[in-house]
């Protein structure tokens, strides 16, 4: 029964942001504003999930310039936790078949996301030259998910380079987000524990060349594997305190 309200309450909330979510964007298409505003909405929706989201980020994070942004993808929960984490002026970079799926593409794209073809190399590649170009004549940050694709339980996969690639270009720093795990998130429990999301401190580019990226790629990635475990942790320890606070 849990599950059942659960997905009616996600497609009224689909229907919901399609229909004024798409007009609104329509006075302004593919405006990057509008990706923080849809990105906070979407965060709200975990309440209606049983899960208690922590969000944890510094207090300049609205004022410090151009980044690029990497944050660990784990499943579909991304969308309602995860989405919390985005700054004001942050454009996100997905897979081109996103614009496919019902209701959810359209928006994303008119938002101003940007959309890549992973299966052709030699255009996801120019489309990062793409990346580039944009944030050096703009001041638009960039959101990557450098796994790219979704782990689903098994840990940090291994990074790709694309965003570092773009870091390096643009010279800009990277910003690491990393949220706890949430694979154990049941539709149909009432109450599904804490998640928290951290956004780490930036990483500078600056000295890195073209042919240091994988050095780069490591370095977050190291960060971001320490900081999930630490993460998982302390949600352990919160859920145990709350299954003891109601008993």
């Amino acid at each position: 029964m849990i599950a059942l309200l659960r997905v009616f309450a996600v497609v009224i909330f689909a229907i919901v942001m399609f229909v004024f979510g798409c007009g609104y964007c329509l006075l302004s298409p593919r405006n990057p504003k509008h990706v923080f505003t849809f990105g906070r909405l979407f965060g709200k929706m975990s309440r209606v999930f049983g899960i208690k989201l922590d969000l944890r980020i510094p207090e300049d994070a609205y004022t410090r310039g151009q980044h690029i942004y990497i944050a660990n993808h784990q499943n579909n929960w991304d969308l309602f936790t995860v989405s919390s984490a985005v700054t004001p002026k942050v454009v996100t970079v997905g897979k081109k078949s996103l614009a496919w799926l019902p209701l959810f593409g359209q928006l994303y794209w008119l938002t101003g996301n940007i959309l890549i073809d992973r299966a052709n190399r030699s255009k996801a590649v120019g489309t990062i030259d793409q990346v580039v170009d944009n944030m050096k004549s703009s001041d638009v940050s960039v959101w990557m998910f450098p796994e790219g694709t979704r782990s689903r339980g098994r840990g940090l996969l291994p990074f790709k380079t694309g965003a570092f690639h773009a870091a390096i270009g643009a010279q800009v720093g990277v910003i690491p987000i990393v949220c706890s795990s949430t694979d154990g998130i049941k539709l149909n429990r009432w109450d599904n524990g804490h998640v928290i999301v951290e956004m780490l401190p930036p990483v500078t580019t600056e000295g890195y060349r073209k042919e240091q990226v994988r050095e780069l790629a490591n370095l977050c990635r190291e960060q971001m594997v320490t900081k999930l475990a630490e993460l998982d942790s302390e949600v352990k320890q919160l859920n145990q305190a709350g299954k003891k606070a109601v008993n």
